[in-house]
């Protein structure tokens, strides 16, 4: 069967990063529980549309749900900073919101009825949210329109993303993962959005996760500002170096596997923090095992008791990993460092940070 774009239902698709067969990035076994053959057994591989620009997930046939993690500190700063921009640009007119949430969790909902608003589920509503929320529809297309059938015919669509300028920049592979059915550039969300009878207006920038933007949408024809030209030029200089994005792969693999042996032969107890989706694939391509790495520690009590999928590494709180006193910690989500260093002062000077060129200080 011949497979259409997500966005735009063109044919012609191109691979863009092909990680051939991982772990589900959703599913956390129980940490007793031997690895199973088919738990490595889910290809994952995202593809461009030469029509629309769209990149996004191939294929998807896992059907697990994430356990729900803790949502850090650092999205909730974020939020918060990005609804005062928007409130001071003016946008934040009318009384009723809605929000097409993330399974990740984590809501603007509380922002917004401190400037009173209050949540409607039908019917067209002044404002709209949408943060990290769309890229989880298979259907993009239908997304889309969805948003926009939500949004009042004077109000605004507010939609934030994880720049695929930025996952191609800063060499964020593993950023790639089932359930994420999609990955932006403003070029391709304008010509997405333009299809289901909206424009953006402007949009502000973030360090969230590397580099996130939100954009604020409207009904109708809206001319680019100087705003949306500057991100439209810095998206398609970094865009241009994407055929470079599967030479990472295997840099920063064999890094971090280097890196784990090191430590190993040394006698060092390493651990690492954060058992976040963007781990998966990369503890499993590594061949981390508990020989080189002891633990994974998380907020989330969902995941503790369990395993890194395709892995025999378990899965402790947070005050499991002070109370074993490892020599070095691996932050595999660097957003979480301001948090973890003040949460956990007892691992002062002991947090390493995962880079495509090996973990740094």
């Amino acid at each position: 069967m011949t497979r259409r774009c997500r966005g735009c239902a063109k044919t012609t698709l191109t691979p863009l990063l092909d990680l051939g067969t991982v772990p589900a990035a959703d599913h956390f076994p129980p940490r007793d529980t031997p690895i199973a053959t088919l738990e490595v057994g889910h290809p994952l591989r995202m593809d461009q549309c030469v029509a629309c620009g769209l990149a996004q997930l191939a294929d998807d046939d896992t059907v697990t749900a994430e356990p729900r993690g803790i949502e850090p500190q650092a999205l909730r700063d974020q939020a918060a900073e990005a609804v005062r921009l928007v409130h001071d640009a003016g946008f934040l007119r009318g009384s009723t919101v809605t929000e097409f949430g993330s399974p990740h969790g984590g809501t603007w909902l509380p922002l917004l009825d401190r400037h009173g608003f209050r949540e409607i589920a039908d019917g067209p509503a002044d404002v709209v949210l949408d943060c990290f929320g769309i890229m989880h529809e298979p259907d993009q297309r239908a997304a889309f329109v969805a948003r926009a059938a939500a949004t009042a015919p004077d109000g605004v669509l507010l939609v934030q993303y994880h720049s695929l300028a930025t996952i191609v920049a800063q060499g964020q592979w593993n950023a790639l993962r089932h359930g994420h059915f999609a990955y932006y550039s403003l070029d391709t969300l304008r010509t997405l959005l333009r299809a289901a009878g909206m424009s953006v207006v402007t949009a502000w920038e973030f360090d969230l996760y590397g580099g996130a933007v939100l954009l604020a949408v409207r009904h109708g024809e809206h001319a680019p500002d100087s705003t949306l030209e500057r991100i439209l030029t810095s998206e398609a200089d970094a865009l241009s170096a994407a055929a470079g994005l599967q030479e990472t792969v295997d840099q920063h693999v064999g890094a971090l596997r280097r890196w784990l042996e090191d430590g190993a032969a040394q006698g060092h107890r390493v651990y690492a923090y954060g058992a976040a989706s963007r781990a998966v694939a990369l503890l499993s391509m590594a061949g981390a095992h508990k020989g080189l790495l002891a633990g994974v520690a998380d907020a989330s009590p969902a995941k503790q008791g369990c395993r890194m999928p395709g892995t025999d590494v378990p899965i402790i709180s947070p005050a499991d990993l002070v109370a074993a006193d490892p020599d070095v910690v691996l932050l595999t989500l660097p957003d979480l460092l301001a948090e973890v260093s003040a949460g956990l002062p007892e691992l002062d000077g002991r947090w390493m940070i995962d880079d495509p060129a090996g973990p740094r200080r």
